[in-house]
């Protein structure tokens, strides 16, 4: 086994060690621009069909490309960081980042607008990336808070990423949506080069190809039956094919990685239960907090005439959810303060119940704009106590040359849960209907029960992590010696 010192590489100690708070401010920075991704075509989604001159089942794919696209490259390029540098990796992620954005803005047509949107998708790694750097570049004492921040920044940029895309889809051409994330992208890139330290934190080895595949095809089998099945229909041979293919290919790729040198994701260390019940609670966890995302916007824009709806255009649906994003940016120093005083497993558990609390309250408060600030700052709270958390408590299981590819999966597990709270959603607002004028709109009681399920979701994330063993944070649980300006000494090998 071989040292290896987390430390810019090719520092050498001729030059100072890199700020804290300039690289958490870079890193988080990076996170926010790519969460930006996620609500940049919502505002234009009604209008893509006469835009781009496409059938609106069509330009669905505009949102499904990055959807597959960032559940793919998540796992793969968090192994990647692993293995061959984690900074190196986000650099190459943000470039496709740009390259996505450039490409939709000079994107007349759909197919150059979902290769846009594929590209944008293989980006998603950026936030697990950076929270292992953080765990590899910071002191120990910083990285709860700072990890809690980078967390939260994929909430945070999708709360204030809707208002100002909807402010500039209403006053200026709709390219210019994409031109302002390629600048953005650009700036993160420029900071990420100058401020983000290489760490030496690696496992090195061969990837494994044969496993990204497997996941790769069972993720997309599997994303396409939830995200699609509504509109292929739930029964159709399609549908009902590939979510057989789902299941039989992502077997197959568990039997290959628990038999893998070098696997792509280690099921054994997955199996672990923090690390087991900690993603079983995120996908709870993901699966609540987008019930809310399908729910308040519908809500603010319905004709008032049905008697629940508020009449809203998208700018205000923007400006009500905004202040959910800085809500979660504050809480996530509050999640560090808790994680260290009582552990990240006491953290989780009361973001849990803030969060179902917040649904349980909206159920009997909806029918006035501040109802849906004051329930959307709640959930934000909560969700900014357990996405805190639930890096805290991936990296206190794992071996720092893993937290990469660990955090990826975590993030990944996230990503599923919104996928299945969006499929099941549209079942129950599409069966649950009033009749407006000759048109079905979601009913009253089609709105609550969805955020009647939002909150059972985040009951069971409570639930799991009651299940996750309790234990001291990652810094008291992996002591270590330190180099000479504080960051710990580990060893890779």
């Amino acid at each position: 086994m071989s040292h290896a010192v987390a430390r810019p590489a090719g520092a050498g100690g001729k030059s100072a060690p890199p700020k804290p708070n300039a690289v958490v401010a870079v890193l988080a920075l990076a996170g926010i621009v790519v969460s930006l991704m996620q609500t940049l075509v919502i505002p234009i989604v009604p209008e893509l069909p006469k835009l781009l001159d496409a059938s609106a089942s069509n330009t669905a794919w505009a949102v499904t490309a990055t959807l597959l696209a960032a559940a793919v490259a998540t796992p793969v390029v968090g192994r990647l960081g692993d293995m061959i540098g984690k900074r190196r990796m986000l650099l190459t992620s943000i470039v496709l980042l740009v390259s996505g954005s450039v490409v939709c803005a000079l994107a007349d047509s759909l197919v150059p607008m979902i290769v846009g949107r594929t590209l944008q998708g293989l980006a998603a790694a950026v936030i697990p990336l950076g929270i292992s750097i953080m765990r590899d570049a910071l002191p120990a004492e910083r990285l709860a808070g700072s990890t809690a921040l980078m967390s939260a920044s994929l909430g945070v940029g999708g709360a204030l990423g809707l208002p100002a895309a909807a402010f500039i889809a209403d006053n200026w051409d709709w390219h210019i949506l994409f031109w302002a994330s390629a600048a953005l992208g650009a700036l993160a890139f420029l900071l990420v080069l100058l401020i983000v330290p290489e760490t030496e934190v690696r496992t090195g080895g061969r990837f494994d190809l044969v496993g990204s595949l497997g996941l790769s095809a069972g993720l997309v089998s599997l994303l396409l039956t939830v995200s699609k099945g509504g509109d292929w229909g739930w029964t159709s041979g399609t549908t009902l094919g590939l979510g057989a293919a789902a299941v039989v290919i992502l077997l197959a790729w568990g039997w290959w990685e628990l038999r893998a040198k070098q696997p792509l994701v280690d099921l054994r260390t997955t199996a672990r239960p923090q690390v087991l019940f900690t993603n079983l609670a995120s996908v709870a966890l993901g699966f609540s907090m987008f019930a809310m995302s399908l729910v308040l916007p519908q809500l603010l824009q319905l004709p008032e005439q049905t008697g629940y709806g508020l009449g809203r255009p998208m700018l205000t649906v923007g400006l009500v959810l905004a202040p959910q994003g800085l809500v979660m940016m504050a809480m996530s120093a509050v999640s560090a303060s808790v994680t260290k005083a009582k552990g990240p497993k006491v953290t989780l558990m009361i973001g849990a119940l803030i969060v179902a609390a917040g649904y349980g309250l909206n159920i009997v408060l909806m029918s006035e704009v501040w109802h849906l600030i004051l329930v959307s700052c709640i959930i934000g709270a909560g969700v900014g106590f357990t996405y805190g958390a639930l890096p805290a408590l991936i990296m206190g299981a794992v071996d720092p040359s893993e937290t990469a590819a660990a955090n990826s999966l975590n993030t990944l597990m996230r990503s599923l849960g919104t996928s299945f709270a969006s499929a099941l959603a549209g079942v129950i607002l599409a069966q649950m209907t009033t009749d407006f004028g000759g048109s079905a709109l979601p009913s009253e009681n089609g709105f609550k029960v969805v955020m009647a399920i939002g909150a059972g979701a985040a009951v069971l994330a409570f639930a799991l992590a009651t299940l996750i063993p309790r234990q001291r944070n990652a810094a008291a649980e992996r002591p270590s010696a330190e180099d000479e300006s504080g960051r710990a000494v580990v060893k890779t090998g």
